[in-house]
C-alpha cells in the first residue's frame, strides 16, 4: 500500500508536471502543501466526486489560488470528471484547468480564487450561509445542513487587508465550522518575507476570537490530523499555522522564491523525482495510488447517508424539506412574480415623491416576507443605506436564523463574502453603502461579475445631490466603473416604480449580480401612460413622448430625469417635438434587439442630449461625438445638494440652452 508521502507525491509530481508542460504557473505553493491537502482530502474532506454540487457536501476553497494545480491534482486523484488530459491543458485557451481556479469551469472548484484575501472572505460566506441555513432549517433530529469550510490560504493572503475584515467578523459570529489552513512557508514573489511582514499572525487571529493551532509540521501527517481533529471540535473558526517548504521535493529551489512563481525546468524536474524516490514518468500515476486516492464510493456512500436523513427529515417536515429544496435550487416562490407585479402596481397608483433609497427600503418591506433567503446587510450604514425593513432579524452567534447581518465598516469583506453566500446556495445576499465606497469593494463586485453569481448591491447616495460631506463622498466615476463591468447589471432608478422594478429584476437574475444605485433626496413620481413593468424592464424606454418624429431627444437617468422632463414641456411650448427616454440600466437596453432600441433612440434622430449626474464620458456612446452630455467632468465640491446642481449645470436653463445651441447647428 503507497505511504502518505507517496500519496503526496502524486500531487507534487502532478503539479510539477503541469506547470512544466505549459512552462507557467506555480509549483512551489501545491509541492509545499501537498501532506497537508493529502491528509484533509483522504480522511477529512466529505464529498461526492459523482455529484459536486451534494448539498451537505464539505467546502474547499484554495485561497491562495496561484497555486492552483494543487486543487487540479487533488479532484483528478480523488475521481472528479478531470482527465489527466485536463491536467495537460494547464493553463491553456478553453482548457477546464485554467491559471486560477474559475468557478463553472472545473467540477470541484467552489469559488474563484486569484486575487488574494478573496478566497478566505469567500469562505467566510460559505461558513455564514452553513450557519444561517442549518439554524433556519435543522430540526432536533434532523441534520440536513451540517458541513464545514475549510480553506488554503498562504502569506499573500494574510497580508492583504481584506483578510482582517472577514477573520475579524468570522470570529464575532463564531463561525466554528470554518477551517483555515495557513501555509506559513516564508516566501513570497519578492524573495523572503521576514523584511516585509513581520506580523505575529497567531496573536492577530487570537484577538480575533479565532482558536489558533500553532507550530504544526506540514510535513508531518499525524501532527496535520491532530490539528484537524481538534479544529474540528473548537466552538471557533479555527487557524491552523502549519510551518512548510516551498517547492518541497525540489533539491536545488525548495524554499526559495525560484519555485513560487515559475516552471522548475526539466533538469530540476527530474532531480525533484530522483529526491522524492518517484520513478514515474511525466503526467503517471500508478494504479495502486489511484485506488488510494479513489473517493467515489466513500462520496456515493456519504451522499446516501444524507440522502436517507433528508428523507426522514421530509417525512417528518414537508413543507421545511420543499423550502430547502427550492431555495438550493435558486428558485423563487412559484407567486414571487405575480406578487412582485402586484406590488409594482400599487407603486404606480400611490405616485410617491420620496427618496428612491427610501422606495428601496418600500420594496424590501414588500418583497422580503415573500423571500425567507434573503440575507440583507450594510456596511455600518444601515440607517443611511435604509437596508433594514420590519422583518430584519439579525444573525448572531449565540443565534444565526435571521436574515440580517452587521457587517461593520466593511465594504470589501462584505462584497467578498456576499460572494461566499450566494455560491453557498439556498439564500440572496444584498449588501449596502454609499456609492463611493463601492471603491473599496470594486475587486468583489468584478468578481461577482466574472462568477455570475446573483449578488445584490445596494448603492446610495448616488451623486453630487448628497451636498455638504463634498468630493470625498460624492461619487462621479463610480458610474462608469460599474456599468462597463460585464455580466453586471447597474440601475440607477429615477423614481419609486422604476425602484421597484429594478428590485424585482435583480431578484429575479440567476445570470450575474446588480447594482441598485439610490438617491438620498427625493425624486418626483412621473405619469407614465403606457404598461409600466414591461418598459422599465427593458433598460431604456420612452417615458415622454411626442406628436411624430422628434427632433430632440433628452435621455436621463435618476434625478436627472426631473429636469429632463421639465426640460421637455418648456421645450414643447416652445413649438420643438421633443422625447425623453429614462435609461434605468443601460446595460439591458444595451441587449433589447435593434428593432426597440431603433423605436426608443432612432437613428434618424441625432439631436440627442444626455443628462446625469456623473462622469459625462460614459454617454456619448447614445448621443454620439454631435450629440451633447451634462454630466461631471471634475470632482464635486461642499456644499448643499441644490446649490451644487446649480454650480456643476444641473439646471432646466442650462439644459435649454444646450438644447437651442444644439438645434441651430
Amino acid at each position: 500500500m503507497p505511504s502518505r508521502r507517496e500519496r503526496a507525491n502524486a500531487i507534487r509530481a502532478l503539479s510539477m508536471d503541469a506547470v512544466q508542460k505549459a512552462n507557467s504557473g506555480h509549483p512551489g505553493a501545491p509541492m509545499g502543501m501537498a501532506d497537508i491537502a493529502e491528509v484533509l482530502w483522504r480522511d477529512y474532506m466529505k464529498h461526492n466526486p459523482a455529484n459536486p454540487k451534494w448539498a451537505d457536501r464539505d467546502r474547499f476553497v484554495l485561497s491562495n489560488g496561484h497555486g492552483s494545480m494543487l486543487i487540479y491534482s487533488l479532484l483528478h486523484l480523488t475521481g472528479y470528471d478531470l482527465s489527466i488530459d485536463d491536467l495537460k491543458s494547464f493553463r491553456q485557451l478553453h482548457s477546464r484547468t485554467p491559471g486560477h481556479p474559475e468557478f463553472g469551469y472545473t467540477p470541484g472548484v467552489e469559488t474563484t480564487t486569484g486575487p488574494l484575501g478573496q478566497g478566505i472572505a469567500n469562505a467566510v460566506g460559505f461558513a455564514l450561509a452553513e450557519k444561517v441555513m442549518a439554524a433556519q432549517f435543522n430540526r432536533p433530529g434532523h441534520t440536513v445542513v451540517d458541513h464545514f469550510t475549510y480553506v488554503f490560504m498562504g502569506d499573500g493572503c494574510m497580508m492583504e487587508g481584506i483578510s482582517h475584515e472577514v477573520c475579524s467578523l468570522a470570529g464575532t459570529l463564531g463561525l466554528n465550522k470554518l477551517i483555515a489552513f495557513y501555509d506559513d512557508n516564508g516566501i513570497s514573489i519578492d524573495g523572503e518575507v521576514h523584511g516585509w511582514f513581520t506580523d505575529d499572525t497567531p496573536k492577530r487571529f487570537e484577538a480575533y476570537g479565532w482558536q489558533v493551532i500553532r507550530n504544526v509540521d506540514g510535513h508531518d501527517a499525524d501532527e496535520i490530523e491532530l490539528a484537524l481533529q481538534t479544529a474540528r471540535k473548537s466552538d471557533q473558526p479555527t487557524l491552523i499555522c502549519c510551518k512548510t517548504i516551498i517547492g518541497f521535493g525540489a533539491p536545488n529551489k525548495q524554499g526559495k522564491e525560484e519555485s513560487h512563481g515559475s516552471a522548475l525546468g526539466e533538469a530540476e524536474v527530474a532531480a525533484t523525482r530522483e529526491a522524492l524516490g518517484w520513478t514515474h514518468g511525466p503526467f503517471e500515476i500508478p494504479a495502486d495510488i489511484y485506488a488510494e486516492w479513489d473517493a467515489k464510493d466513500a462520496g456515493a456512500q456519504a451522499e446516501a447517508e444524507w440522502n436517507q436523513r433528508f428523507a426522514a427529515y421530509q417525512a417528518e417536515f414537508p413543507e421545511l424539506a420543499a423550502e430547502f429544496t427550492r431555495r438550493m435550487a435558486g428558485e423563487l416562490p412559484a407567486d414571487f412574480a405575480e406578487k412582485a407585479s402586484a406590488f409594482i402596481r400599487e407603486v404606480a397608483q400611490k405616485g410617491e415623491t420620496i427618496a428612491s433609497r427610501k422606495a428601496s427600503q418600500n420594496c424590501l418591506n414588500a418583497f422580503g416576507p415573500l423571500l425567507p433567503e434573503l440575507l440583507g446587510g450594510s456596511a455600518d450604514l444601515a440607517g443611511s443605506n435604509l437596508t433594514l425593513w420590519k422583518g430584519v432579524k439579525p444573525v448572531v452567534e449565540e443565534d444565526a436564523s435571521g436574515n440580517y447581518i452587521y457587517y461593520g465598516v466593511r465594504e470589501f469583506g462584505m462584497s467578498a463574502i456576499m460572494n461566499g453566500v450566494a455560491l453557498h446556495g439556498g439564500l440572496i445576499p444584498y449588501g449596502a453603502t454609499f456609492l463611493m465606497f463601492m471603491e473599496y469593494a470594486r475587486n468583489a463586485v468584478r468578481m461577482s461579475a466574472l462568477m455570475k453569481q446573483r449578488v445584490i448591491y445596494v448603492f446610495t447616495h448616488d451623486s453630487i445631490g448628497l451636498g455638504e460631506d463634498g468630493p470625498t463622498h460624492q461619487p462621479v466615476e463610480q458610474l462608469v466603473a460599474l456599468r462597463t463591468t460585464p455580466n453586471l447589471d447597474t440601475w440607477r432608478p429615477a423614481d419609486t416604480v422604476e425602484s421597484a422594478v429594478a428590485w424585482k429584476y435583480a431578484l429575479e437574475r440567476r445570470d450575474g449580480p446588480s447594482a441598485l444605485i439610490f438617491s438620498r433626496q427625493n425624486l418626483p413620481f412621473h405619469v407614465r401612460d403606457h404598461e409600466t413593468e414591461g418598459a422599465i424592464a427593458r433598460g431604456g424606454y420612452i417615458l415622454k413622448n411626442c406628436v411624430g418624429e422628434p427632433e430632440l431627444i433628452l435621455i436621463a437617468t435618476g434625478s436627472e430625469i426631473c429636469l429632463a422632463m421639465q426640460a421637455a414641456t418648456q421645450l414643447t411650448e416652445q413649438g420643438r417635438k421633443v422625447r425623453v427616454v429614462s435609461m434605468p440600466c443601460t446595460s439591458v437596453f444595451d441587449a433589447q434587439d435593434a428593432a426597440y432600441k431603433q423605436q426608443v433612440l432612432p437613428v434618424e434622430v441625432g439631436a440627442r442630449i444626455a443628462i446625469e449626474a456623473a462622469h459625462a464620458d460614459y454617454w456619448y456612446k447614445y448621443v454620439g461625438l454631435d450629440g451633447r452630455v451634462i454630466g461631471m467632468t471634475t470632482y464635486g465640491e461642499s456644499a448643499p445638494a441644490g446649490q451644487l446642481f446649480e454650480h456643476f449645470g444641473f439646471t432646466v436653463g442650462h439644459i435649454l440652452e444646450v438644447a437651442e445651441e444644439l438645434l441651430e447647428d
